[in-house]
């Protein structure tokens, strides 16, 4: 273990608590004692506190009993060994994460993040851990094949607040309306019901979203934007992004990923398969 460093500690306190006499020289050296032994209580003793939106399964989500489940909590834990420290996982909407994690009620954001220019003028991101895309969930009954398809006047399409989805259709569509939700279920509601015409999403979700709605809805998996989900960091803990990116470069080298998947998401691996799509992991 590595000896921290302590700014506040200088040679010539030491010294002026040896001049105090026995009495009171012992009562200063044994609050340095104390003060050293705190500085040296090991960071990763420190629960690492992990925020995320857990109303986005199979990835953040609870389980039957309440728990926090899915693929992005087996990551944090995953991680928090790695960095031998307990791991507290704090339930955040997703417009919400940032603000959390800068502000210092978090430590890490894993949430189905893309790491974006915009996100990252405000916060840092480790490497992608994961490769996905926006697409899209379409009525049933429409002719949309493609985004361009979708924005046309007199079309309405949903995206979640705060996701890349919400900030393409802000920023690429022209004619079509944009119908901004807060939550994913909200939006896949307004396809199916035929009141919106397309929800823009990731491509799991979306596949997951109409095998739930095969009757109502159309999934187009085929990309229009890739996008890459990374790990949520502070601007400056440049010391915690390399350890972050250290455990997603051994997570990845030891089949972590992979045993991710098929847990998971084996169906939906098949399916990427079956539609020639490559799979995100």
């Amino acid at each position: 273990m590595s000896i921290p460093a302590l700014p506040h500690l200088k040679l010539n306190v030491f010294l002026r608590t040896l001049s105090l006499g026995p009495v009171k020289a012992a009562h200063s050296l044994a609050a340095l004692l104390l003060f050293v032994f705190i500085s040296l209580v090991r960071a990763e003793d420190k629960p690492l506190i992990v925020g995320m939106d857990m109303s986005y399964p199979p990835f953040e989500m609870r389980d039957t009993n309440g728990a926090p489940s899915g693929v992005s909590v087996d990551l944090a834990k995953a991680l928090g060994e790695f960095l031998h420290r307990p791991v507290k996982i704090e339930n955040v909407p997703f417009s919400g994460l940032i603000a959390a994690l800068k502000t210092g009620r978090l430590d890490v954001v894993i949430s189905s993040m893309t790491a974006t220019t915009e996100r990252a003028q405000s916060i840092d991101f480790s490497e992608p851990y994961l490769k996905t895309g926006l697409c899209l969930l379409v009525g049933a009954k429409t002719d949309i094949q493609t985004i361009a398809d979708a924005d046309r006047a007199g079309r309405s399409v949903t995206v979640v607040k705060g996701t890349t989805g919400h900030l393409y259709a802000v920023q690429q569509l022209k004619k079509g309306r944009v119908l901004v939700l807060d939550q994913p279920a909200s939006c896949v509601l307004e396809v199916a019901q035929g009141k919106a015409d397309a929800f823009i999403f990731d491509q799991l979700s979306t596949l997951a979203n109409w095998r739930k709605n095969p009757d109502t809805t159309r999934a187009i998996l085929t990309p229009f934007q890739a996008e890459g989900w990374a790990v949520g960091l502070r601007k400056g803990d440049d010391a915690l992004r390399t350890q972050v990116n250290a455990f997603i470069a051994d997570y990845q080298k030891n089949g972590g990923f992979e045993k991710l998947g098929d847990k998971w998401l084996s169906e939906q691996k098949a399916e990427f398969q079956k539609l020639g799509v490559p799979f995100v992991f």
